[in-house]
This record gives structure tokens, sequence and C-alpha cells, in this order.
């Protein structure tokens, strides 16, 4: 897979080096030629000096061959503007961007050409909720301006899903179970996978699909 990275900062550097470790072809753009240099010479990834901003540095980088543009920089300006030319300049299927202040939040939408926005608040706060919630529904992650969503049941002893299939469950269309996890153990489900409580139960969801597996997994 080809990977381009704006921004060769801490966050970028660390993501060009672990994803060239896990085989992808890693491309990474920054102003700073010496950061390129040391990052191309221990870890064969390659890179190009130049504003990621710029329509001309971007087709330099060959960013219409990219299967996911990371846009990693420390300036959420530049984020958006990186999400939205490689997206509607170069049809890039997957953009991913870094939220560096929580208010801006808000901004990282399909709009702007993101498909998935990371704010390390919003992440940490989730995980934050992950662990001392039991019998709710917990937001891991949005998609799609929101309409989409990432989230985690942990299944308490009440839940109505417990001691049935995923099958039986009769889930609403445009819901998907992606694993369940039991005793540190990631299952991959199936239509016979059989829920216990302690489970937690990672789905994904629309925004009108919502409360109806609130009411399927959750104890009034």
């Amino acid at each position: 897979m080809r990977v381009v990275i704006a921004g060769a900062g801490a966050v970028g550097s660390f993501l060009a080096q672990d994803l060239q470790k896990n085989g992808h072809e890693i491309l990474i753009i920054d102003r700073n030629p010496v950061t390129l240099e040391r990052l191309a010479a221990s870890d064969s990834i390659i890179g190009i000096v130049g504003d990621a901003c710029e329509v001309d540095v971007l087709q330099r980088s060959e960013l219409e061959k990219a299967d996911v543009v990371i846009a990693a920089t420390g300036d959420d300006e530049d984020n958006l503007v990186v999400s939205l030319l490689a997206k509607q300049e170069f049809a890039v299927p997957r953009v991913i961007a870094r939220v560096n202040h929580p208010k801006n939040h808000w901004l990282f939408t399909d709009s702007w050409g993101v498909d998935v926005a990371v704010s390390t608040p919003h992440l940490l706060s989730a995980l934050v909720e992950e662990a001392v919630s039991v019998g709710s529904i917990v937001r891991l992650l949005d998609f799609e301006d929101g309409q989409t969503k990432l989230v985690e049941v942990t299944l308490s002893d009440s839940s109505p899903a417990a001691r049935q299939t995923i099958e039986s469950l009769g889930l609403p269309r445009g819901v998907a179970v992606v694993a369940v996890v039991r005793d540190g153990r990631v299952l991959l489900p199936r239509a016979d996978t059989q829920l216990s409580s302690g489970d937690e139960v990672v789905l994904l969801v629309t925004e009108d699909t919502e409360s109806a597996v609130r009411q399927l997994l959750v104890a009034a």
C-alpha cells in the first residue's frame, strides 16, 4: 500500500517508520530537509522537501497514486488544506487527518475531504469511558461526518444480548459486529458466535441504528 504523509514531526515520523516496517511504501512531505534525510537514510522512506499545502509539491509526490494520505502536521489549517486537495484534486481513496486542537474537530468532515479525523483528546476520553463503562455504548471513532461510528459495548450480566448468538440478535441493516473481546482475546465474530456477559462487543453503527443497537445490547 502506498501511503503519503504530510508532516515529518514526531507524529509523522513515527507513523512513517512504523508503517514502513509493516511493508508499506512510504513517502513523507516536510519543509525540513534534515529530518527527511534522516528518515530516508535509516528507513528507506522517500522524502519530498516542500509545503504539502501547495499543489505542485503534491504533484511531485504523485499523490494520485496514493492509497492513503495522512495529514499529520501540527497545524490544523494545514491538515484541512492537505485533506481537501488530496480528495478533490487527486481523488485519494482514504484521507486521515490529525486534529491538534479539540475545538477544531467539528471542521474535520467529508466537506474538507476527511474520511477519518483523529483527535488524541477525544480518543483518550473514549478510552477512559470504555474503561469504566459497563452496560453502555461508548463511541470510539466517528466516520463520514458522524453518520457512521465505531462503538463498543461491554455486556453486563443483565444485557438482553448475553447468551444469544449474533445472528439471533436481529441487528438492523447497516450494523456490523467488528470484533468480540473476551478474556483478553479477540474473537472474529460469526453468525453463531454466542455472546456472554463481560464481552466487549465492537460494532460499526449508523446514526439511525445506534438507538436500536442500544436496546438490543444494553440493559433497560
